[in-house]
């Protein structure tokens, strides 16, 4: 298809969507049609940009690694072949969506918000920042803690693919090496299983990819630099993920404690705040470790940090570590391991959650897994 033809099919079948789920919603899902549909516009293949004597040199070598990032993608962890990232899209913003997440004062549990096609998912996405704001502004006025975050890129789980397919974006054509690979596996991961309500499988199957995929490109691929810039950077998250998931736990404890079922609301806000205080010291504390430009990189998240953010970083990692002795118990066989993935989405929600928590049990009681020791450790 040319590119206008595309694009226009593309906002029908968008449109569709957003009429399935009712005129209450229509403005939203328009909001996200049209937004789609700029993005799509904007898209070009990557030879085109290559060839293009404006095309900086420093984004034509970033170009030319994505390809090859997407060539080992598909060879050696068995991802889609497909024309998804093989077009690039300059957004002249800084995000390509803004995500909205919610939580009551007293749970990490999100709201969910439930789509035609994604089904029900703890997040509410807009491409206009303003939007998002005042999303979470009226979850806030219904007594949810609320959290906006910047999303660099998203996948349309396949659909788009006759399209054109996910592009490749500025919001993210300028991350180091490994983090660039991550990005890509974590979204082409997305293409090869997605579970309509059940985003902690979804994003946890997504990041348990990434992780693995990314510490093979590193090692077999990238120059030593890219490793050593790499390991710095993933070792500060390494540290800030550990200390989030020990504040999660806090968290959890305080909210499930007997002044919670006792519904003493003044001791639990007490016991809240004792754990969030408690959290910020000990970042200060590892911040001072830390030296150079990314010195900063979390204070942002420290300073919001609430409920909803919390909650929406759990949906990234709790079930990875089940995911990861998964791929190791199949041999790390990415055909076998994506097929055992698939028997687990076939049960219900909870029955494979217990599953994948059951999996990680005996690696995470002793000794690393091989693909632990590889990355050093399990990051974001």
């Amino acid at each position: 298809m040319r590119p206008g033809r595309r694009g226009a099919a593309a906002l029908a079948v968008l449109a569709a969507s957003a009429l399935l789920a009712g005129c209450a919603d229509l403005g939203y899902y328009w909001q996200s049609a049209s937004g789609h549909l700029g993005l799509m516009r904007a898209a070009r293949p990557v030879p085109e940009w290559l060839d293009d004597p404006a095309t900086s040199e420093a984004l034509k070598t970033k170009l030319a690694l994505t390809q090859r990032i997407r060539q080992f993608a598909v060879a050696e962890l068995g991802l889609p072949d497909n024309e998804s990232y093989k077009s690039y899209a300059d957004l002249h913003r800084n995000a390509a969506l803004w995500n909205v997440v919610a939580a009551p004062p007293h749970a990490l549990t999100l709201k969910t918000w439930c789509f035609p096609v994604a089904g029900c998912v703890g997040y509410r996405g807009y491409y206009d920042e303003a939007a998002a704001n005042a999303e979470a502004a009226a979850q806030q006025s219904q007594g949810l803690e609320t959290a906006v975050y910047p999303v660099p890129a998203y996948s349309t789980l396949g659909w788009m693919n006759w399209a054109g397919g996910d592009p490749l974006l500025s919001t993210f054509i300028g991350y180091p090496e490994g983090e660039l690979a991550r990005l890509v596996f974590h979204e082409l991961a997305h293409q090869v299983l997605y579970v309509p309500d059940d985003t902690m499988f979804n994003e946890s199957f997504a990041t348990a990819v990434e992780r693995i995929g990314g510490a093979r490109w590193l090692r077999t691929h990238a120059s030593e630099a890219a490793r050593l810039d790499y390991a710095q950077f993933d070792g500060r998250r390494q540290q800030f993920r550990a200390l989030t998931a020990e504040t999660r736990r806090a968290l959890e404890a305080v909210y499930g404690s007997p002044a919670a079922k006792a519904q003493d609301w003044p001791a639990v806000d007490a016991m809240k705040a004792e754990a969030m205080a408690d959290f910020r010291q000990r970042y200060a504390k590892l911040r001072e470790g830390w030296t150079g430009p990314r010195q900063g990189v979390y204070d942002g998240w420290v300073a919001r940090a609430n409920n909803a953010m919390f909650g929406a970083q759990a949906a990234y990692d709790e079930l990875v570590p089940g995911f990861e002795a998964l791929f190791e118990r199949e041999g790390e066989d990415w055909p076998r391991f994506y097929a055992a993935v698939k028997r687990l989405a076939e049960m219900p929600k909870a029955e494979r959650r217990q599953a994948l928590r059951t999996e990680a049990a005996p690696a995470t009681a002793g000794a690393p897994t091989n693909q632990q020791q590889q990355q050093g450790g399990r990051g974001g």
